[in-house]
């Protein structure tokens, strides 16, 4: 078990230096089949907020995805319609355009992949079908105008596909950059204390960038589609394993169905890490200092002195960005009726 540890630490050192934690860019990958332009993003901006969406009329992408907040829902996992709950936490949204595949498991290829999912799952938004969310948009005027708009080149602009377009270019702009890590990597030496460069050095030294490197912190040198997963737990046996309930989830074997897919996970990202408790793919590990203590002894087989725990914590701190200001639209509304939940 050591061995393949210390193999994992002297890997990382080899393979990665300071100029592995790069600086966050103030651009997000974009797909040339799906250019950004205002009114996408207007019309994406609507959708996300939308519960009318959902088949009773309560949920919506920012119900789990919260990006007046964390990007998220600070639960351990996330309140579908019916009051129904998921098993496993909300990923945050923000910075999600830098991810190249989307959800815990990588199930979906992009943001555009990934908006599809929820609308048709039981237990988040639960509607029977995509031609059943269509449906109900094509009923508010207001929607029918901005698809128009946004696609002016469709015949046909109000699809599934547009709609997934559109909320993939909104959350595209939910890019947080400038924290304090990134005014460090630019020159300002002075943006992080002292605490948070010895924790830095540290994640670098016993060899978590091994997975948590690269602009996102959650894996460099891959394409769009491809994702960097990892075993969780790596070093399996310790008392967290049982305490968290860490491997009841089968992971992305879930998808796949291959076995030496067992236990593994899309890595996550680091950045505003302090802001989305609970942590882990089940939200079973409630603050930031125990969750630290979990991974260095359940991926690299290391207990961790106080003062490590410590200097880690404030480096991730310091990887808290700059949020955008995010306004709530106005809906399209229905004049002289109503969208009647479905039964």
């Amino acid at each position: 078990m050591k061995l393949v540890c210390l193999t994992l630490v002297l890997g990382a050192l080899s393979s990665f230096s300071a100029s592995a934690l790069e600086a966050l860019p103030k651009d997000v990958p974009t797909p040339a089949d799906n250019p950004k332009t205002a009114i996408k993003v207007e019309l994406g901006k609507a959708l996300y907020f939308d519960p009318r969406l959902s088949i009773d009329g309560t949920v919506s992408c920012n119900s789990c995805h919260n990006v007046m907040a964390s990007g998220e829902d600070n639960r351990p996992v996330s309140v579908g319609v019916n009051g129904q709950r998921g098993g496993r936490s909300a990923p945050t949204v923000w910075n999600s355009g830098h991810n190249t595949v989307q959800f815990w498991d990588g199930r979906a290829a992009s943001l555009e992949d990934q908006a599809k999912g929820p609308l048709t799952n039981p237990i988040e938004m639960g509607m029977p079908n995509h031609d059943a969310v269509m449906a109900r948009v094509k009923q508010l005027p207001g929607y029918v105008e901005m698809f128009k708009k946004a696609f002016p080149k469709d015949k046909e602009p109000v699809t599934i596909d547009n709609l997934a377009k559109a909320i993939a270019t909104f959350e595209r702009t939910l890019n947080t950059p400038d924290s304090a890590f990134d005014l460090y990597k630019r020159g300002n030496k002075k943006a992080m204390s002292a605490q948070a460069i010895r924790g830095m050095k540290l994640v670098e030294e016993i060899g978590c960038t091994a997975c948590h490197t690269g602009k996102n912190f959650n894996g460099e040198g891959l394409k769009m589609g491809e994702g960097n997963y990892q075993l969780f737990p790596q070093a399996p046996g310790s008392k967290f394993d049982k305490q968290y309930n860490l491997t009841a989830d089968l992971g992305r074997y879930e998808v796949t169905k291959n076995p030496e897919d067992k236990h593994k996970w899309r890595v996550p990202t680091w950045r505003n890490v302090a802001l989305t408790a609970p942590y882990f793919h089940n939200g079973s590990v409630k603050t930031l200092d125990e969750a630290v203590r979990v991974m260095g002894k359940t991926q690299l087989d290391m207990d961790l002195s106080e003062d490590q725990v410590g200097d880690i914590v404030a480096f991730l701190n310091s990887l808290t960005g700059k949020l955008p200001k995010i306004v709530a639209p106005q809906l399209p509304m229905m004049a002289g009726g109503t969208l009647t939940p479905e039964k």
